[in-house]
Order: structure tokens, then C-alpha cells, then sequence
């Protein structure tokens, strides 16, 4: 994990920062959900990508394409979370009291 970091760092921070904009604008807008079945599926794609991370199954460059993937989703995903929390968080605060 840290030669990840070590080089592609940029790459990183490029990752969360997408995942802050991307955050940040999904407060404002109200897409359709996905439904239930799909998140279910994604859940246990994620999970089965994260178990091959974890087992080394994928081997070579691929194997860590495969690790580059998962820590920039996940970056990105920090990043959405810290986006809407304080998209809301602004809003929420310039509303005027009632």
C-alpha cells in the first residue's frame, strides 16, 4: 500500500477530490435511486473484489491495478461522503430560522 501512495499520490488525491466535487453537487441534485436488487448485486461485487484484493487471487500487473482500483474507489467514496456532509452542513446552516 505505501508504494501505491508513494507514486501515484497524485492520482489519489485526484480521486477524493472528484469524489468531493461529485459529493458536494449530489446534495442539489435528486437523481432516481437504484433500486434495491442492483445495490445488492454492486454489494456483493465489491465485496467479491475486495476478497481477491485480499487473497492475492489476481496476480501481476493486474493484481495491482486491482488494488490501484480499489483504493481510489475508495478515496472516492470518502471523498462523496465529506462532499454531502458538508454541502449539507452549508445549507443547513443558511436556511433562515423558522
Amino acid at each position: 500500500m505505501t508504494v501505491l501512495a508513494t507514486f501515484f499520490w497524485g492520482w489519489l488525491l485526484g480521486a477524493a477530490l472528484l469524489g468531493f466535487g461529485m459529493g458536494w453537487i449530489a446534495v442539489v441534485h435528486r437523481a432516481q435511486a437504484v433500486s434495491r436488487i442492483w445495490m445488492i448485486w454492486l454489494a456483493l461485487l465489491a465485496a467479491a473484489l475486495v476478497a481477491a484484493s485480499f487473497a492475492r487471487v489476481v496476480p501481476g500487473r493486474f493484481g495491482y491495478w486491482l488494488d490501484l482500483f480499489l483504493v481510489m474507489f475508495a478515496l472516492y467514496l470518502v471523498g462523496c461522503a465529506i462532499g454531502s456532509w458538508l454541502r449539507d452542513w452549508v445549507v443547513s446552516r443558511s436556511k433562515p430560522a423558522s
